[in-house]
Order: structure tokens, then C-alpha cells, then sequence
């Protein structure tokens, strides 16, 4: 048994340094293209670049701006969940990270809860502190991040992909940069970090089966969770038409996504939990964007 923990926190070591390698290899184009006032991504230059800059370990450091506040806002929703379960005695794993040779070098990271949870409060609470948790921590990262942003005409529109501009971007980025168009403002490499953050807590907030929004719907709802996501699962095939990734979404939610394990326990959330529960629907409401990425049509 020793052998095998011992084992598994090197697989969670392992796997979180690897991320770590490769979202500071994917900041540090962001960063030299941010500087040099060139679009943030533009795919055939930045393939040739990323091979560059493996050779330079000063170009790498670069991307600390994009990796380190990236990894601080996962580890944040991750410990999130984490230390809920431990609070209510429920076995769950340290956070296992994604390496992946995309755009932002990871597809996220996650938790395993490996023992049953047998009350709604548990299921709330650890459902609610993973997007609690991660939502702290990436708003001073978005703050600091804009005001390190610039202007530049147009520059959002440039490149090959349009990031879609989620409300609390929006928000902040009027405090920050009053009567600037969004599409003249280019977010530094922090900035674009938090997006992740903001992005990765929407789809986490989706009240679906297994999600974050699943867990809590379910705890809140219970004897109308069936409908209710039914209903939040019909909304997507209109969503499609602005955005088509969302029919791949309902097609894999429809098959695998829509259920929830049956929890029998019929008392009530407290007053303190369903306000919980409001904060965490504007937080989705805040970070929700109907079109995430789309191509430039430039």
C-alpha cells in the first residue's frame, strides 16, 4: 500500500513538471509575440518558433508570465475540491495535470473521488469549492494581467483565432481601458492566463452529470435534477449555431454526461449554501462566453 502511494504522488509530480515545461514553452511565443506587437497566435510562424525556442532557456523563461499563473489557478480549483474532501473524511487523489501540445500546453487537470459521498452538504461543498477556489485566484491574475495589457487597433481580430470576451473580462477591461473597442486591446500573457482560468470554469460550471454545475444542481435541485438538465442539455443545440463544438458537447453529454449517482438524503441545503449557490450561477453567468474560440476573419 505504501509502495502504491508512494508511486502515485511521483505520477502527480511527474505529470504536473511536464505541464509545467509545456505551458511555459506555449507562454513563451505568447510572450515574444505580445512584445514584437504581433498577433497572439499565427500558426505557421509559431510552429517554427516553438522549436527556437527550446534552445534558448532565456526565451523559455518568458513564458513564466502565462505558465505560472495558469498552474497557480488549476491548482487552486483542484485543491479546492481536494481539501473539501478531506474535510468530510472522503478519499480523493492529489490533482493530475494534462501535458498536451496544444496552444496553451494543457488540457486542464482533475481530482478522483474514489469513495462514495453520501449527503447532499458533502456533495455541495465539494462540487462549490473547486470553482470558489479557482475564481479567487484568477480575478487578481485578470486585474494584474490587463493592466499589463496594450492597446493596439484591431489586434484581436488579427491572427488566426478570436478568444470570445466573457463578461467579467469585459467588465474590468471598461475600468481599465474606458472607451477602448475590446477588439483594440491585446491581454498580455497573464491576462491570457486568467482567460483559461475563466474559460476552464464555465465548462466546469455546465450543469451536467459529473461537472462542478452537475454536483451542485444536483444538491440544490435533487428530485428536479432529471428535468432540469434535460432542459440546460436542449439549450446547447441552439448554442451550436453560433458555436459548433457545442453539438460535439451534446452529443457526448447525451451518452455519457446527463446522469448523477443517486444520493439518498432528503435534507434540505441551508439558506448559507443556496446563497452559495446564486454566487456560483453569476460566477458561470460572468465567465460564460456562447462562442469561446472562432477564426479570424482576417
Amino acid at each position: 500500500m505504501y509502495a502504491l502511494a508512494r508511486e502515485r504522488i511521483w505520477l502527480h509530480v511527474l505529470l504536473f513538471a511536464v505541464t509545467f515545461f509545456t505551458t511555459t514553452w506555449a507562454g513563451a511565443r505568447m510572450a515574444e509575440n505580445f512584445e514584437q506587437n504581433r498577433p497572439a497566435f499565427i500558426m505557421e510562424e509559431d510552429l517554427e518558433s516553438y522549436l527556437e525556442i527550446l534552445t534558448n532557456p532565456w526565451r523559455m523563461a518568458a513564458g513564466l508570465s502565462f505558465s505560472v499563473p495558469l498552474l497557480v489557478i488549476l491548482l487552486a480549483h483542484e485543491f479546492g475540491h481536494y481539501l473539501a474532501s478531506l474535510h468530510y473524511r472522503i478519499h480523493a487523489s492529489l490533482p493530475y495535470f494534462l501535458p498536451a501540445p496544444t496552444l496553451i500546453g494543457t488540457l486542464g487537470a482533475f481530482i478522483r473521488v474514489r469513495s462514495p459521498i453520501y449527503s447532499r452538504k458533502e456533495l455541495f461543498d465539494i462540487g462549490a469549492a473547486g470553482p470558489l477556489a479557482g475564481f479567487v485566484f484568477l480575478l487578481p491574475v485578470l486585474g494584474i494581467g490587463l493592466a499589463y495589457s496594450k492597446i493596439l487597433p484591431g489586434i484581436a481580430q488579427q491572427g488566426d483565432l478570436m478568444f470570445g470576451i466573457p463578461l467579467l473580462v469585459r467588465a474590468l477591461e471598461v475600468l481599465i481601458f474606458p472607451g477602448v473597442s475590446p477588439f483594440d486591446i491585446y491581454l498580455h500573457p497573464m491576462a491570457r492566463a486568467a482567460w483559461v482560468g475563466i474559460f476552464a470554469t464555465a465548462l466546469n460550471l455546465l450543469p451536467f452529470g459529473q461537472l462542478d454545475g452537475g454536483h451542485v444542481l444536483y444538491a440544490v435541485s435533487s428530485g428536479r435534477f432529471r428535468v432540469l438538465t434535460r432542459v440546460f442539455w436542449l439549450l446547447l443545440i441552439p448554442l451550436g449555431l453560433l458555436y459548433w463544438p457545442w453539438w460535439i458537447w451534446a452529443a457526448v453529454l447525451l451518452f455519457l454526461g446527463l446522469k448523477h449517482p443517486v444520493i439518498y438524503d432528503p435534507a434540505p441545503l441551508s439558506a448559507g449554501r443556496r446563497a452559495v449557490a446564486a454566487l456560483l450561477a453569476l460566477i458561470f453567468v460572468l465567465c460564460f462566453m456562447p462562442a469561446p474560440l472562432t477564426t479570424s476573419p482576417y
